[in-house]
C-alpha cells in the first residue's frame, strides 16, 4: 500500500479538507464542495478516505521495539477532568534521571501517529509523555472523526488544565531530572504555546508545529526558547504569526522560525497525504538538537 502525496491532490481540495478537519465546515460541507474534483471514477467520500490518516503508516518506532521502554501512566488534574492519563516513554534500561518532553496531540486525542511520536522522543534520549485528552470520555476512540467530536465536546478551559497538570507530573516524575520541554501538533502546537507561558519556570523549551499563537500580553510571560515549525501553504494558521513575531521581539523571547516551502499544515504527519518527508525529517532533526542543547 503506497502513501498518496500532496502533489496528487489539488490545493484547494487539501485546503477544504484541513477546513473540514478544524471544523470550519462539517462532512455534508466538505462532500459536497469536494465533488468537483471527483473524477476518473473516485467519488468525493473515496477522496475524504483518502485524505485521511492511514495508520498503518505510522510505526517508525513500534509499540513492541526493544529500545524502548513504554507505559500508560494516570495523573491527577485537580483543576481540569480529575484524574488523567497518558503514554510514558524512555528509553529501555535507563537508569538515571533524564530531561522530559510532554508531547501534545492533534484535535481528535491520542492516536497511533502520536504515540509512535512519543517513542521517537524516547528513542532520542528523553523521556517522553503523551497525555489524551480524550481520556475522561474514554480515551481515543480509534478513529479520528470520533475523535474530533469527542474532542469538539470537551470543556476547553479544563484541557488546558490537564495539560498544565501533565507538566506538572512529568517535571516531578522520578525518571525526568527537572528539565522539560514541550513539542506539539497543530491543536498540540497551540498547547506547546501555552503551556510556555502558562508554566515559565518549568518549560524550558518549546517546538509546537503549525500553532495557534498566544496574545501579546501571554508572550511577554514566555521564559522558555521557542523553535517554531510553519507551514507556507497553511494561511489558516500562519495568519497569526506576524503579530506573534512582533510580540515575540518585543518581548525578547529566544525563538528560532522555520516556514517549510511548498508543505501544507500537517507536514510532519507521516499517516497523511499532508506528510512531506523532508520537510518532516528536517524539522524533526532540528527538534531534537533544539530540546538537546535546551535542555541538555
Amino acid at each position: 500500500m503506497n502513501r498518496p502525496t500532496a502533489q496528487e491532490f489539488d490545493q484547494e481540495l487539501l485546503d477544504l479538507y484541513d477546513y473540514y478537519v478544524h471544523g470550519q465546515i462539517d462532512r455534508r460541507g466538505f462532500l459536497d464542495r469536494a465533488a468537483k474534483f471527483a473524477v476518473g471514477g473516485l467519488t468525493a467520500v473515496a477522496l475524504l478516505e483518502l485524505l485521511s490518516p492511514q495508520y498503518a503508516f505510522a510505526a517508525q518506532v513500534p509499540k513492541d521495539d526493544a529500545r524502548v521502554s513504554t507505559e500508560y501512566l494516570k495523573f491527577p488534574s485537580p483543576e481540569g477532568s480529575g484524574e488523567m492519563r497518558g503514554l510514558f516513554a524512555k528509553p529501555a534500561g535507563a537508569t538515571g534521571r533524564l530531561p522530559g518532553i510532554v508531547v501534545v496531540h492533534e484535535n481528535r486525542g491520542l492516536n497511533p501517529y502520536i504515540e509512535d511520536v512519543t517513542r521517537r522522543v524516547a528513542l532520542a534520549g528523553f523521556v517522553a509523555f503523551a497525555p489524551d485528552a480524550l481520556y475522561p470520555v474514554g480515551g481515543y476512540p480509534g478513529n479520528d472523526d470520533e475523535g474530533r467530536a469527542l474532542q469538539g465536546k470537551l470543556d476547553g478551559k479544563k484541557i488546558t488544565e490537564d495539560f498544565v497538570a501533565a507538566v506538572k507530573f512529568l517535571h516531578a516524575h522520578l525518571a525526568c531530572n527537572g528539565s522539560l520541554g514541550v513539542t506539539g501538533f497543530c491543536f498540540g502546537g497551540g498547547m506547546a504555546n501555552t503551556l510556555a507561558w502558562r508554566l515559565p519556570d518549568i518549560v524550558k523549551a518549546a517546538a509546537p508545529y503549525y500553532g495557534g499563537q498566544p496574545s501579546a500580553e501571554n508572550t511577554a510571560k514566555i521564559k522558555a526558547a521557542l523553535l517554531l515549525h510553519y507551514a507556507e501553504l497553511d494561511t489558516r494558521v500562519n495568519a497569526g504569526w506576524p503579530a506573534y513575531e512582533t510580540a515575540l521581539k518585543a518581548a525578547g523571547v529566544r525563538y528560532e522560525a522555520f516556514i517549510y516551502p511548498k508543505v501544507n499544515h500537517g507536514f510532519h504527519n507521516d499517516t497523511t497525504p499532508r506528510y512531506d518527508q523532508a520537510a518532516a525529517e528536517l524539522s524533526w532533526t532540528r527538534t531534537i538538537e533544539f530540546f538537546k542543547k535546551n535542555l541538555g
